[in-house]
């Protein structure tokens, strides 16, 4: 697979992914436009649409996609999301034709009530549940919920490549070292995208053996953010409020 995190908007990534043959899939496209480009840019085919969400930045380009391109939409049956033609939810497996790729659908609500992720090909396709060395909002889900749906992505392989929406990387690294500052990872971490940006690279994908290394947000169980809950007043937090005391304070945090 072949693939290219097509930069949309203010700070969103679309994922286009395709075979040797240039047979394409599109990941939460917000904007047809950049789409359009990197496909002509490279001789690609859009065969179909993945979508995590309902927010407009995701889906916000599907239309004009479909009206010029003879494609699969696969989807929750989410009213907020139109239009699609696949129906999915949690723990189904859909198996593209073009390109030839299958993952395993995951429902990881927090950030909304019918988020989902989709996992195969050595890909996470996380919406905004995951961002490296962060984590998303919680708009329409409880901390208990998000917290659950991290969890859900433990038992993947590490190598498992984490391709979340949003260039958040270096804002998510000042607020994590707050937290974790004598994380070697983490340090590591903040070099390597300090280096991507310079050159103009997107910071994502990473793997996520390294996000394990370095997230806060799934790393509640680990001493450092045991003593950073503490030294928030949190003595005796249980993992669900550690977590919610870290996106309370990512959410006030100003980089």
């Amino acid at each position: 697979m072949h693939w290219v995190a097509v930069a949309a908007l203010s700070d969103n990534y679309i994922w286009l992914v395709a075979d040797d043959e240039g047979q394409a899939f599109v990941v939460d496209p917000g904007e047809a436009a950049p789409v359009e480009a990197a496909l002509r840019e490279r001789g690609w085919q859009l065969r179909a649409i993945l979508l995590t969400h309902h927010h407009n930045d995701h889906i916000g380009g599907v239309s004009d996609l479909v009206r010029d391109h003879d494609v699969e939409v696969y989807a929750t049956a989410d009213p907020r999301i139109q239009p699609k033609n696949h129906f999915v939810e949690d723990g189904d497996v859909i198996t593209l034709e073009a390109p030839r790729a299958t993952f395993k659908v995951m429902a990881v609500p927090g950030h909304t009530r019918t988020h989902v992720a989709y996992f195969g090909e050595g890909f996470l396709f996380c919406g905004d549940t995951l961002f490296s060395i962060g984590c998303g909002r919680l708009f329409e889900g409880t901390p208990e919920q998000m917290l659950a749906s991290l969890d859900t992505f433990a038992d993947l392989p590490p190598e498992t490549l984490v391709c979340c929406a949003h260039e958040y990387t270096a804002s998510n690294i000042r607020f994590a070292l707050t937290v974790d500052p004598d994380n070697h990872a983490l340090r590591l971490r903040r070099d390597e995208v300090a280096r991507l940006r310079e050159e103009g690279r997107p910071s994502v994908p990473s793997r996520l053996a390294d996000e394990y290394a370095a997230n806060p947000f799934l790393r509640v169980d680990s001493e450092a953010v045991a003593r950073w809950a503490q030294a928030q007043g949190e003595a005796h937090a249980t993992r669900t409020e550690r977590f919610a005391a870290l996106r309370r304070a990512k959410d006030s945090f100003s980089a």
